[in-house]
C-alpha cells in the first residue's frame, strides 16, 4: 500500500515491525483481499485483549479481511468488549459513548461527503447487543428511518458480557445469568425483522463460524449502504465465560447455534433495489472475466 501510506525515512528505523510489514505487505489496495489472507500477508488486527478464544475476535477479524476499501473506511464504535479491539486495529476508527454510535455515524458519514466529494467513503458501526438493541435503539431505528447510508454491525453475545453477565434484549428467553438469577421472562427482540421494517436495504443474521460466509457479507452490506441505503448484520459471538464454555469451545457454540431450526440459521433479507445493485455488479464482474480471458 506504499501509494497510501508511507513512513517518514526519519521515523523508520524506530518503527515497530509489525508497522512496517503492515505497510510493505498489507492487504491494503487489494482488490481481491479476504480471510484467505491469513497467514499470507499482515492482517488488520494482529493482536487484541479479548479473552483467549473470544468469538469476537474470530468475528473481529473476518470483518477486517473483509471490508472492500480498509484505507477509506473509518468504523464507529461503543463501550462494551469491542472497544477492547480497536485501538488494536488498522482502520480508522471512533470510540463513542454507549449507544450513541448510529448518531456518531450519521455525522460522520455525511462530513466525510462533504470533505471528500470525489473519494469513496465508507463508515461502519460496530456494537453490541447492549449498545445496539438496549441503550442505544433509539438511534440505531433513527438512523435507519433517515436511510443513513453505512452498515450496523452486531455482535450479540446475548447478555452484557463486559460488565458481568446482565440480562439484554437479545437475550434467550428463560436465560440465567449471574447478573440476572431469575432468567430472562420475554422472548429475544427480532431485530433483524425491525431492521427490515425500518428501511434497511440489507439484513443479514449469522455466526462467525464461515469465515467465506462472513466476508460474502460484510462485502454485500458495505457495498450495499453505499449505493442504496442502510444494511444491518448481527453476528452471534457468544461470551463463552459468562455461558460457561472452555476457551475451545466458542467455534462449536456458534455451528451449534446457527443449526436449522436454531435461532442463528443464516438467513437474509435483500430489497428490490440492493437485488437490482448486486445483480449490477454480478454482470460487471462477469464482464471483466471474460474481457481479461479474450
Amino acid at each position: 500500500m506504499a501509494n497510501r501510506i508511507q513512513i517518514n525515512k526519519e521515523f523508520v528505523d524506530i518503527m515497530p515491525q509489525d508497522y512496517l510489514d503492515l505497510v510493505e505487505t498489507g492487504t491494503f489496495e487489494s482488490p481481491n483481499r479476504g480471510w484467505k489472507d491469513f497467514g499470507t500477508a499482515t492482517e488488520l488486527i494482529a493482536e487484541h485483549s479479548l479473552c483467549a478464544g473470544c468469538p469476537e475476535s474470530i468475528a473481529f477479524r473476518h470483518i477486517m479481511a473483509s471490508i472492500p476499501n480498509p484505507e477509506d473506511t473509518v468504523m464507529v464504535g461503543s463501550t462494551g468488549c469491542t472497544s477492547l479491539v480497536f485501538p488494536m486495529i488498522a482502520v480508522h476508527n471512533i470510540h463513542s459513548l454507549f449507544g450513541n454510535q448510529n448518531a456518531i455515524a450519521t455525522g460522520l458519514k455525511r462530513a466525510l461527503a462533504v470533505r471528500f466529494p470525489d473519494r469513496v467513503k465508507d463508515v461502519i458501526v460496530l456494537a453490541g447487543d447492549g449498545a445496539t438493541v438496549d441503550i442505544g435503539l433509539d438511534m440505531t431505528l433513527q438512523s435507519w428511518f433517515r436511510k443513513e447510508r453505512f452498515t450496523t454491525i452486531c455482535f450479540d453475545n446475548e447478555l452484557y458480557a463486559n460488565t458481568g453477565g446482565q440480562e439484554s434484549g437479545l437475550m434467550q428467553k428463560g436465560f440465567l445469568a449471574k447478573m440476572a438469577p431469575v432468567g430472562k421472562r420475554f422472548d429475544k427482540v427480532r431485530l433483524p425483522e425491525i431492521a427490515r421494517e425500518s428501511g434497511c436495504d440489507y439484513v443479514a443474521i449469522m455466526t462467525a463460524s464461515k469465515p467465506s460466509l462472513v466476508e460474502k457479507v460484510i462485502k454485500q452490506a458495505v457495498l450495499i449502504a453505499r449505493e442504496v441505503g442502510p444494511t444491518y448484520i448481527q453476528i452471534y459471538t457468544p461470551c463463552i465465560l459468562e455461558i460457561g464454555k472452555q476457551s475451545m469451545e466458542g467455534l462449536q457454540e456458534m455451528r451449534t447455534s446457527e443449526a436449522p431450526g436454531e435461532r442463528f440459521k443464516f438467513r437474509e433479507f435483500i430489497s428490490p433495489e440492493a437485488q437490482s445493485f448486486l445483480d449490477g455488479l454480478a454482470e460487471k464482474k462477469k464482464a471483466e472475466k471474460i474481457a481479461a480471458t479474450t
